[in-house]
């Protein structure tokens, strides 16, 4: 019999939020058993605690958001994504802010905390969803999620953007065992395009060449790229330049596509369970994947 487990100790994260900028810490902490996750907001009266499920998610725009009421938790697919590939079924996160901390843009830190604090078995048995038919959805930008029946839990995933830099790229999971070694380190990534209306809706204040892989395709004026910048409190570059911004170079080739399965990992962690199913994705994202995981939860 396989055996829930927990944190074996507390740990804490310390960073700044993606689209908030806020400073924030969160603290992983020890669990019962069949208790899940859930995310406490310490930093509000009363500190509720919203469950990580996906029924709860009101936001996926740029990120995983769960909400209650006016309550509201922001980018929690990084942390999510690595509790569960780690083996954690039971964990309370405290949370000082309404986000989680981008850190570098990946599961790297929360990875690496969870090793260094390791687990421990609970005396309860681990609880599957397991897939007994396949399941599909489809998106309105030609997106598709199918997952069917498989004695384990793969993914493969194929991601599309309208980019000389970015068109296709694939990634593949065989096992979660694969995930500290071959995903946990994927930087999430935005287009230089898109970080414009992004910047005039309020988010990314926390965005910089450290935590996500900028990808400039298209070239704009200087002055407008210099003013992007600005924004964003980074060094003027040579607009005429097209490529990656970044000097830290990829990981891997496909990063962006492994980083896409990172967050269907992620987003897949809020059914509340591992999942026992092979998972095919074309052109994932936060809104098809929280699409996904509610058809998945309704057949249970």
């Amino acid at each position: 019999m396989v055996k829930q487990k927990t944190l074996k100790d507390s740990f804490e994260l310390k960073g700044k939020g993606l689209h908030t900028g806020l400073n924030v810490t969160a603290r992983f902490c020890p669990a019962e058993i069949n208790f899940g996750y859930k995310i406490q907001r310490t930093d509000i009266e009363g500190q509720p605690v919203l469950d990580c499920d996906a029924s709860l998610v009101g936001d996926t725009q740029r990120g995983t958001v769960i909400v209650s009421g006016d309550i509201k938790i922001s980018t929690i697919e990084h942390a999510m994504a690595a509790l569960l590939a780690m083996g954690v079924d039971n964990c309370l996160i405290q949370l000082d802010g309404p986000e989680m901390p981008i850190l570098d843009g990946s599961s790297l830190y929360f990875v690496n905390s969870i090793k260094k604090v390791n687990l421990v078995e609970q005396d309860a048995e681990k609880q599957y969803f397991v897939v007994d038919k396949r399941i599909e959805v489809e998106g309105e930008y030609g997106e598709k999620m199918v997952i069917e029946p498989y004695d384990g839990f793969a993914i493969d995933a194929t991601i599309a953007f309208d980019s000389p830099n970015l068109s296709h790229q694939d990634a593949r999971l065989h096992d979660l065992e694969e995930f500290e070694g071959e995903f946990a380190s994927a930087r999430t990534f935005v287009f230089v395009r898109d970080v414009e209306p992004l910047v005039q809706m309020g988010l990314i204040k926390g965005g910089d060449l450290d935590n996500a892989i900028v990808i400039y395709e298209r070239e704009m004026p200087q002055d407008r790229f210099d003013r992007l910048a600005d924004s964003l409190g980074l060094a003027h570059q040579d607009a005429s330049q097209l490529g990656y911004l970044n000097h830290k170079p990829l990981t891997w080739p496909n990063e962006c596509a492994r980083h896409k399965l990172l967050d269907i990992i992620g987003d897949l962690a809020l059914v509340g369970k591992p999942i026992k199913g092979k998972v095919t994705a074309f052109k994932p994202g936060h809104t098809i994947n929280n699409k996904f995981a509610r058809a998945i939860l309704s057949n249970k």
